[in-house]
């Protein structure tokens, strides 16, 4: 089996250890001795909707996602075109505002989304700063906490077609009020959880590359591997964080 990933803007839209996703999905995947490739698509270059098995887009500074914005109104239809025929998607802070219905700055005009999500974010009044453990609500996932650490202002509510990845048991979330985290529709996941997630949170890691595999792979599993120090970590940030 082969997995193809494409990074969506690494050079302007990789904070707080986002690039650590990319390393463990690329890992995670050759450990099992599954071919793991990835593609880098940054500003004026073309997305193709027909390539990718799993596209991350990480977050950034907010000058940053003016110019990111107008970049992707061009890949739009592409990467709609692309989730629709399966892939997986992980999105992260800015990535997932920019995947959601729009996203209204405090000044200036409102930056259009993707639409990959049915949500919308509005810039807040403070930064939003912390770790986060989250209970993940609708992912076929052990009963194991998801943790990270978020840093944004952006303020998301869901729209009627998105579920919450999880509750919050600690932090802030998708805006500080109704107790939620991130969003999930079919393979596409978006969240606030930097820090980076996937070392952390090797559940989450796996369900993407399932999801990702079974774009092209009717009958994909993925076999265990050991993850002891990985688990521990979850477990010992859950007690610190809680």
């Amino acid at each position: 089996m082969h997995l193809r990933i494409a990074h969506l803007y690494p050079k302007r839209m990789s904070i707080y250890g986002d690039h650590g996703n990319i390393l463990t999905l690329v890992r995670r995947s050759r450990w099992r001795h599954i071919a793991a490739s990835v593609d880098e698509i940054e500003v004026g270059q073309k997305f193709d909707s027909k390539r990718y098995d799993l596209i991350f887009f990480g977050g950034g500074q907010d000058q940053e996602q003016d110019t990111v914005a107008a970049d992707l109104k061009k890949k739009a239809g592409a990467i709609r075109e692309a989730v629709g025929n399966g892939a997986a998607v992980l999105a992260v802070c800015g990535g997932y505002q920019l995947l959601g219905n729009y996203y209204q700055p405090a000044e200036g005009d409102r930056l259009e989304g993707v639409g990959i999500f049915d949500a919308h974010t509005e810039a807040g009044p403070k930064r939003l700063i912390g770790n986060v453990v989250v209970e993940p609500d609708v992912l076929d996932l052990p009963k194991r906490p998801l943790v990270g650490f978020e840093n944004h202002s952006g303020l998301t509510f869901l729209g009627e077609d998105a579920n919450p990845l999880g509750k919050l048991k600690t932090g802030f979330g998708n805006n500080g009020r109704d107790n939620t985290e991130g969003t999930v529709q079919g393979k596409a996941i978006g969240t606030y959880l930097h820090g980076s997630l996937l070392p952390k949170n090797p559940h989450l890691a796996d369900w993407l590359l399932k999801q990702a595999l079974g774009r092209r792979y009717k009958n994909a599993r993925l076999g265990e591997l050991e993850d002891a120090f990985e688990l521990v970590a979850n477990e010992q940030a859950v007690e610190r964080f809680s």
